[in-house]
């Protein structure tokens, strides 16, 4: 599949990985429809991609929690162009507190966001992506694969959408949808920022070293090759690769490997 001309949604369009994907994606010539809750800068980002790169692109403002705010979003999206080629369920959001401590409500935010948000854009969308045999895309995480300690409510997220991708992937066989799973190793962006603590606030610092991770832009380019390509799963990064490999050879071993650098990180929660 070639993504020119293509109808891509992608939510979480406004920072880290979902603003690179709006770029990449508009770079190869697709025309988009941008969401996320920060509307002025959505506006802005599809104004600037618009002038560099002769596409079309739509800011709407969406909040993929909320089931209604995912309907109107696909339905922006048929409204303007009249047809959907591929959803991009980017929008997710992190957290950092042990489970002995954080409120269960945290947990909730987290699934409502990650989980339920990429169901309900899934469900609306999947009309317009079977009629185009187009792509759904799920950015999902290592931690869908292993549980990190500190994070849960997020690997709980996690492990929930690539068990859902999985499914929809086997019912979509026969009809021509491609679904993928996108891995992204850690990534430098604002989620470990943005993340939520125990009492669901955003911690507002990252405690890993963002110096030493992918960047953005890198993940975008994988994830726009794997739709071109339609790729079953991309797992990003060599330490995410033998992190997958260990989860099924040598559980006990990663378990250890796991706790030991999450004991380094600054502040670290595990002592």
């Amino acid at each position: 599949m070639k993504l020119n001309n293509k109808i891509v949604i992608i939510t979480g369009a406004s920072s880290g990985i979902g603003k690179s994907l709006a770029t990449e994606f508009a770079r190869r010539g697709a025309h988009l429809v941008l969401a996320a809750r920060q509307y002025v800068t959505l506006c802005e980002i599809a104004q600037a991609l618009e002038q560099q790169y002769n596409i079309k692109a739509v800011a709407v403002q969406c909040d993929v929690a909320v089931e209604s705010d995912c309907a109107h979003l696909i339905n922006q999206a048929i409204t303007t162009y009249g047809k959907i080629d591929i959803l991009v369920n980017n929008a997710g959001i992190s957290m950092r507190a042990l489970f002995k401590d954080v409120d269960v409500q945290v947990l909730k935010t987290l699934m409502d966001v990650n989980f339920w948000g990429m169901v309900y854009c899934t469900k609306y969308a999947l009309p317009g992506i079977l009629k185009a045999q187009g792509s759904i895309v799920g950015v999902s995480s290592i931690a869908g694969y292993k549980g990190l300690p500190g994070r849960i409510g997020y690997s709980a997220s996690k492990f929930a959408m690539n068990g859902f991708l999985d499914a929809l992937r086997v019912e979509n066989l026969k009809t021509g949808v491609h679904v993928m799973t996108a891995c992204p190793g850690f990534t430098a962006s604002n989620i470990r920022n943005t993340a939520l603590n125990k009492d669901g606030n955003q911690q507002g610092e990252s405690t890993l070293h963002e110096e030493k991770m992918m960047t953005a832009d890198e993940v975008a380019k994988i994830i726009a090759d794997g739709v071109e390509n339609r790729k079953r799963t991309l797992i990003m990064t060599r330490q995410g690769k033998l992190t997958v490999l260990l989860s099924k050879l040598l559980p006990g071993l990663l378990d250890k490997l796991v706790y030991n650098v999450f004991a380094k990180e600054k502040d670290a929660l595990l002592k």
